[in-house]
């Protein structure tokens, strides 16, 4: 249990948010300086973001990955290279990033929300299907924390109803299931390089596929569909600008060789938190799939009987005062309840696309999510990093099991 002393209660842990947590260092400093010396910042004539792009293709073992501004960039890109016709429908999480979801809009596709596993929050084959309709185009799951979705029927569901499967992989750099990296198993995987995520170039994403057809298509995306080296180039269809600078490719490529480090440090410092907090009454530690390896973007904890559900509150409150900024519930409510989904605001008055949308689509209402529901309300997400050591580890632990037990003695008395 931890002790009354203010340093104890008050230990200062790395944060991803600034220095402290980040693996920045001489390797990066050096790689900016030589881009700027270069005097060539933009990608389409530089090397530093083909040096990151080459460099993650091969570690993930795909054909093709390219960077570009942003992970919502990056779930762009992948929906614009399966180009949906205006009221196609896109089935992903309700517990995710608006950048997820916005990109599906811009596309004139229909966001249709799936129900999530409450002990893990991700989508399932079984919630997927029962929202799969006949205009559906694609599936995108979301790697939740870093906690690959049960996979195995997922793809088999894909494949039987002939629709294409994103993989968001924005939290879940180099977490696996049945020993192929997450955004290698379907037709696209999409990341994010943005500050808090394992490796980060400030703002950035990646997108990777093994379908030559699909890597064309982003390609062009990113560079508003113009063709670059080709004879007769043009600008082929509608697309932005969605380029990442060689400022920021510097940064990627440095980062990435501290990638595989990062990754497996995050995981042993995690087994050694699952260790000291399992049997712990109330508390219940990530449940992960048999087939899959977490990657720990998050430690993600779930509050269990005899507390109820308000407790994750209150626990939250004392691990703060402890200087461990957590996040109760995770998200403030479920996507589906933003007012741009509940009021459709989107482009100027017309309610576009939802104005194409089949009425069964639209469903946003909360009682229909029951494992949404559930999935939060007992939700703690604490703060994860491969900079902590083996006592940041353990002052969280305590710092975890003391606030849970002083929240049971209080519902107790």
């Amino acid at each position: 249990m931890v002790t009354n002393s203010p340093a104890a209660r008050h230990r200062i842990l790395p944060s991803d948010q600034d220095a402290s947590g980040r693996r920045l260092g001489a390797e990066e400093i050096a790689a900016v300086t030589a881009a700027l010396r270069s005097g060539v910042l933009t990608s389409t004539k530089g090397t530093f973001v083909r040096r990151l792009e080459s460099g993650f293709a091969q570690m993930l073992g795909v054909k093709h990955a390219y960077a570009c501004a942003s992970g919502t960039a990056a779930i762009h890109c992948a929906l614009a290279a399966l180009d949906p016709e205006p009221g196609d429908e896109i089935v992903t999480s309700p517990i995710t990033d608006m950048g997820a979801l916005a990109p599906i809009l811009y596309q004139g596709a229909i966001p249709v929300f799936a129900d999530v596993d409450p002990l893990t929050c991700n989508i399932t084959a079984a919630t997927i299907a029962e929202r799969i309709g006949p205009r559906t185009k694609a599936i995108i799951v979301t790697h939740l924390f870093g906690n690959p979705c049960d996979l195995h029927e997922i793809v088999s569901l894909a494949k039987k109803h002939g629709v294409a499967l994103i993989e968001d992989c924005a939290q879940a750099f180099l977490a696996s299931y049945d020993g192929s990296f997450v955004g290698t198993i379907g037709r696209i995987g999409c990341f994010s390089l943005q500050q808090g995520k394992h490796i980060t170039t400030g703002e950035g994403g990646i997108v990777v596929t093994n379908d030559d057809a699909l890597a064309r298509r982003i390609y062009l995306f990113i560079n508003k569909a113009w063709g670059y080296g080709e004879p007769h180039p043009d600008h082929y269809f509608l697309a932005p600008n969605y380029r990442m600078s060689e400022l920021c490719g510097s940064v990627g490529a440095a980062q990435l060789a501290k990638l595989p480090t990062a990754v497996a440090r995050r995981r042993m410092l995690a087994e050694l938190l699952d260790a000291k907090l399992r049997g712990i009454e109330g508390l219940m530690p990530p449940v992960v799939a048999g087939r899959a390896v977490h990657s720990y973007w998050k430690y993600a904890v779930r509050l269990t009987e005899p507390l109820d559900v308000d407790a994750v509150f209150d626990v939250a409150k004392l691990l703060r005062d402890r200087g461990i900024i957590c996040a109760p519930r995770y998200i403030q409510k479920p996507a589906f309840m933003c007012d741009v989904f509940q009021d459709r605001k989107t482009f100027g008055t017309s309610g576009y696309p939802f104005t194409l949308a089949r009425p069964q689509a639209l469903d946003y209402r909360l009682e229909a999510y029951p494992g949404v529901r559930d999935g939060l309300e007992r939700l703690l997400v604490v703060p994860w990093n491969d900079c902590y050591d083996e006592a940041d580890v353990e002052y969280i632990a305590d710092s975890l099991i003391d606030a849970v037990w002083q929240v049971q003695e209080r519902l107790a008395s």
